[in-house]
């Protein structure tokens, strides 16, 4: 029985703390409370035979040490020997001594308060919020007197502490505080409690980050406090930045989602959250509510920006609702619809994904025809924004099903917008504009759309809105028409034809300075894709100063001696296109001869040959040279009679002053009759001979066989070209077995140069050059097939048995192999 009295003493020492804030006069009610065993202030007393009474647990395990030891069971106190086993419980003790230990412990909350205010030390602060938990957590009414004498808001005031230490406690008691239930998450909320813990979850380095999180998790759950949390600016964003940041605190992403979820029941903090990039609860609402509540939230959705992520969301999620709304709802509806359609569908990848859910049929059913009659015009610019934005996502919509087998590039669906263009309000009819613009900007629907226009017979009224006071449609307008240009160039030149204003009009855009540089842009590319042989349109060009001022515009591009960017490039070849017209007209128009001498266009296209890297440029440059050295044998001037009898004196010198052109035997300048033997320009066609796109090498060569052809002095023109190195260059097209006009083109040119004997007598053994001769002389047309018979006889390959071809170099050609026909295809 020795162990037990010990363990008694033992326990006897630890329950002093409980006697030592007693005063003297309560020492015999303790005592009366206090089991003899365990010398702790009872809980479940009972009373033995002896009259003596113990703590129930205490003296049932002193019965059970004493059947251990053999013993029949005795009183601890007396000693004597009990009977009966049986424990009474005494009820009137037992609510005394549950009376005295709640003024006890009533007693004790209420000493914590005078620790908890903010004069407090830490010590003091700590020592408060211990007894308030020692309280709550032992005590049989702590939770009621911790609510009831309203210390929990004591408690959230301590957050406010210098002391890190203090802090960490009172959120640790307010998390104790939060899970008994809302009553207390709502006492907890008062204040400015909530403001407090936000802001310790917004510092990254607070120490009382992650428990500052617990709390706030916690008191989400109240949907009271829910309202209260929202009220804070700022606090969604927060909490969705700590909810993202899963990879550097996967709990306190994990609470901070949890919070989110929690706040979710409120639906004020839903469209919050919306607005905060958090959608997919708003989202859930708008697809779960009624026709009405869906109306409200797709209204508010209206409303929020939304990153290209979001809208992909919104796609994804609500987009087949949307659709349905365009085609079922009510006007209303329709009108709110339309304008998130709008807002979401300027994202490429959303864009898709509406386009996936079907949209464009219902969008169509609302811009068709039909429709007009009974939907509000705003309902159609809507619609037609929508699916203008749509159409830039830059896919394919030929293969995208409309309803059936049509798409958005059907001929039928083509025209039914081509008639709504001209039936409708304009910002429609540029919205319309713009979709064709696109459609015509690919190259897979570019010709379903040029077919349709075509069909239809609609590019009179599509060249009409070039004239319009309305900019936006001007402009969709000119781009629809240069997409098209290439494909429709007799169409639009026809039109143009019939109204010279409309010419005037894009002749104004390219003038002004002050226009957009895209208009401008478009305008010279319709010009430059114009038929370049019409010359009524040429000479129309002429009567509204088109070409003086593209020639002012090339000339200071060239000085500046380099081509800015893209949209330069591009500027610039369209603008040579259009000032070559000139070129094809020589003849016909003696105006024409006159504006390319002011403006010295062989010297400019001359020097455009040296804009490396704009094949275009380069292209075009050496086919105006061609057609203005055609015509230099035409304009080359002679001598006068006092001239010729000088000469004559001379016997056959020329007199000092005068230099005769060897090739046009007259007196020739680059400006005055366009001979390229002037200015350098057979130098640079020379260069280009070896140009890596073959299109340039051959319109090169053609600007130089003009050297070569009948009517100029032959030997002389290949004198030029040997002295220029060009020979070599031209040789070497030939051997590389060209195929087509390129091989028609410098079979002739190398039968021309091969007529001097020394040429022919040197290329002779040259068995690369005879190969390509045989190879065209076999796989060649007919009149190539003459021409490299010809050639092959100069070098000896083949024999002679007539005089028809003559070996020595004829001054003025002959002829076999004249190539003036090929002049002129190229002009």
């Amino acid at each position: 029985m020795a162990q037990p009295r010990q363990g008694s003493q033992r326990r006897a020492e630890e329950g002093r703390d409980w006697r030592e804030d007693g005063s003297d006069d309560e020492d015999g009610i303790l005592s009366a409370f206090v089991c003899p065993i365990t010398t702790q202030v009872m809980r479940d007393p009972v009373v033995l035979e002896t009259g003596h009474a113990f703590e129930r647990e205490a003296i049932a395990r002193w019965f059970s040490e004493c059947v251990a030891l053999g013993r029949r069971p005795r009183c601890p106190i007396t000693m004597a020997e009990v009977y009966s086993a049986e424990l009474k419980p005494v009820m009137a003790l037992r609510m005394a001594i549950e009376e005295w230990t709640d003024r006890r412990e009533r007693a004790e909350l209420r000493k914590a308060c005078q620790w908890l205010t903010k004069a407090a030390s830490e010590k003091e602060a700590l020592h408060g919020l211990d007894l308030v938990m020692r309280g709550w957590n032992e005590a049989r009414v702590g939770k009621h007197v911790v609510r009831r004498h309203g210390m929990i808001p004591m408690v959230a005031a301590m957050l406010r502490s210098n002391s890190a230490r203090v802090r960490l406690t009172a959120l640790q008691a307010l998390h104790e505080f939060a899970t008994e239930g809302d009553e207390y998450r709502e006492s907890i909320s008062k204040g400015d409690t909530i403001r407090t813990i936000i802001k310790f979850i917004d510092f990254e380095d607070c120490q009382e980050r992650e428990l500052a999180m617990s709390v706030l998790c916690e008191l989400s759950k109240s949907e009271m406090v829910c309202e209260k949390i929202s009220e804070f600016n700022g606090v969604m964003l927060i909490l969705g930045k700590v909810a993202c940041s899963k990879e550097s605190n996967p709990a306190l992403a994990e609470e901070a989602e949890k919070t989110l979820e929690n706040l979710e029941k409120c639906e004020k903090n839903v469209l919050q959250m919306a607005e905060n990039g958090r959608l997919e609860p708003l989202l859930n609402l708008l697809i779960e509510g009624s026709p009405e509540k869906q109306l409200l939230i797709a209204s508010a959705l209206e409303k929020i920006v939304l990153s290209n992520d979001l809208k992909i969301l919104v796609a994804q999620k609500v987009g087949l609702l949307f659709a349905g709304v365009v085609e079922n709802g009510s006007l209303h509806a329709k009108e709110v619809a339309f304008k998130v359609l709008d807002h979401i569908s300027t994202n490429a990848e959303s864009a898709k994904v509406l386009i996936e859910d079907g949209i464009l049929l219902p969008l169509f059913r609302v811009l068709s025809v039909d429709s007009v009659k009974f939907l509000p015009p705003r309902l159609q610019e809507a619609a037609a924004a929508v699916l203008c934005n749509l159409v830039a996502c830059g896919i394919d919509f030929g293969t995208v099903p409309l309803d059936g087998h049509r798409t958005l590039v059907s001929e039928d669906i083509v025209h039914s917008l081509l008639h709504l263009i001209s039936n409708t309000s304009p910002p429609i009819q540029c919205k319309l504009l713009e979709i064709f613009v696109m459609l015509s900007s690919s190259t897979t629907t570019v010709l379903s759309i040029v077919s349709a226009i075509r069909s239809s017979g609609a590019i009179t009224n599509l060249a009409q809105f070039v004239e319009s006071d309305h900019q936006e449609s001007r402009v969709a307008s000119i781009k629809l028409l240069c997409n098209i240009s290439f494909h429709m160039d007799h169409e639009i030149a026809q039109v143009l034809r019939t109204s010279p204003t409309l010419l005037g009009c894009l002749v104004r855009i390219i003038i002004l300075n002050d226009t957009n540089g895209y208009e401008q842009d478009a305008a010279v590319q319709i010009m430059a894709n114009l038929p370049k042989r019409d010359r009524r349109l040429t000479m129309e060009l002429m009567e509204q100063g088109a070409f003086k001022y593209i020639a002012r515009k090339v000339l200071s591009i060239c000085r500046k001696e380099a081509v800015d960017s893209i949209f330069d490039n591009t500027m610039l070849e369209g603008l040579v296109k259009v000032l070559a017209r000139i070129t094809y007209i020589l003849r016909e128009e003696p105006r024409c001869v006159a504006l390319a001498r002011e403006y010295n266009l062989g010297s400019l296209f001359t020097s455009l040959l040296r804009l490396n890297g704009l094949d275009g440029v380069q292209l075009l440059s050496a086919k105006a040279l061609l057609n203005l050295s055609v015509e230099s044998r035409y304009l080359t001037g002679t001598p006068s009679f006092d001239e010729q009898k000088s000469v004559l004196a001379w016997f056959g010198k020329k007199p000092p002053g005068i230099q005769l052109c060897p090739v046009h035997s007259g007196i020739c300048s680059i400006r005055d009759n366009f001979c390229i033997l002037e200015g350098k320009a057979v130098e640079r066609l020379v260069a280009c001979l070896s140009h890596h796109n073959k299109k340039v090498s051959e319109a090169s060569l053609a600007a130089l066989c003009t050297l070569l052809a009948d009517g100029v002095e032959i030997a002389e023109g290949v004198l030029v070209l040997y002295r220029a190195n060009a020979i070599e260059p031209i040789f070497g097209i030939l051997k590389g077995n060209p195929a087509g006009s390129l091989q028609q083109r410098v079979t002739w040119a190398v039968e021309r140069i091969l007529r001097a004997e020394e040429i022919a007598k040197a290329a002779s053994g040259d068995r690369g050059l005879s190969s390509a001769l045989v190879h065209a002389f076999q796989h060649g047309d007919s009149r190539t097939r003459r021409i490299a018979e010809a050639a092959l006889k100069h070098i000896d390959k083949l024999p002679t048995f007539s005089q028809i071809i003559d070996k020595r170099p004829s001054r003025r050609g002959s002829s076999i192999g004249s190539m003036e026909r090929y002049f002129r295809s190229d002009r």
